[in-house]
């Protein structure tokens, strides 16, 4: 059953074909928004918008390339040709790398910065255009991960990932400021553990430098979450399907926490 007044509304989810991206893609469509499932590997938008049309949703596949501007222009004008509209984006395409920072090469950090920051740079440039033109404000929610608040430490090298991820909270924050005056309301988010490939490959990568069993840095990782549970990708679309809600209207430029009590800063 729906929860929020998303009807009629149109999302752009970015990074949709699986993990976070996809559980959010599915709860803005049971929502009821027409959401266009982009990501750079097509086959995967077109399962996940599949999904959403076998359970009476809209939804459009949508191949781009957050760090091409022309993909991201692309991608808002077949979702206007398409649904006649956008008010929602969610800014979830991300990639990792663990490497400590003194190990990290040229070519991972700007890999890093291109797609986890200029994407969102470039994205939210395209959405807010359209948005501003069609002059009924709208919503850009970005996944900044828990990373984008603390460093993660010595023994969790993912300095350059959280660089990026600061530069997201940074972002919000601005485009924010910058876009309230059109209505525009940009948050983004702050998860903790959650259970998907991208940290059983954290996971693989730092048991291998520890020297300890696979599977057992995960372990000690959601032994620390106060709420005593890995988090799921639903429990981010929770907070995606708020943000992008009427209950959420006198908010822009935060970043929430959504790690259960990880993060309670």
């Amino acid at each position: 059953m729906p929860r929020y007044d998303l009807d009629g509304q149109v999302a752009i989810v970015t990074g949709a074909g699986r993990g976070i991206g996809r559980a959010i893609a599915l709860r803005l469509a049971r929502e009821g928004a027409a959401v266009t499932v982009a990501d750079i590997d097509e086959a995967s938008a077109r399962t996940v918008s599949d999904e959403i049309a076998a359970a009476g949703g809209s939804s459009l596949p949508a191949r781009i390339d957050v760090t091409n501007k022309h993909d991201a222009n692309r991608v808002v004008r077949q979702t206007v040709a398409r649904f006649d509209g956008v008010h929602i984006l969610v800014n979830n395409a991300g990639i990792g790398a663990i490497a400590p920072l003194m190990e990290t090469n040229e070519a991972t950090w700007d890999s890093l910065m291109n797609v986890n920051a200029k994407g969102v740079l470039l994205c939210t440039q395209a959405a807010a255009r359209q948005m501003i033109a069609q002059g009924k404000g709208g919503r850009i929610i970005n996944n900044a991960s828990g990373a984008g608040k603390i460093a993660p430490g010595k023994d969790t090298p993912l300095g350059a990932y959280a660089a990026s991820k600061h530069a997201v909270v940074a972002l919000t924050r601005q485009f924010g400021f910058e876009l309230a005056e059109h209505q525009i309301l940009v948050n983004c988010l702050c998860a903790g553990i959650v259970d998907t490939a991208m940290w059983d490959l954290i996971d693989r990568e730092i048991a291998r430098r520890q020297g300890v069993p696979a599977g057992s840095v995960k372990a000690k990782a959601v032994a620390g979450i106060p709420l005593g549970r890995i988090q799921q990708a639903e429990d981010v679309a929770n907070m995606v399907a708020f943000l992008a809600s009427s209950d959420a209207s006198y908010t822009t430029a935060q970043t929430f926490d959504v790690s259960g009590g990880l993060l309670p800063y």
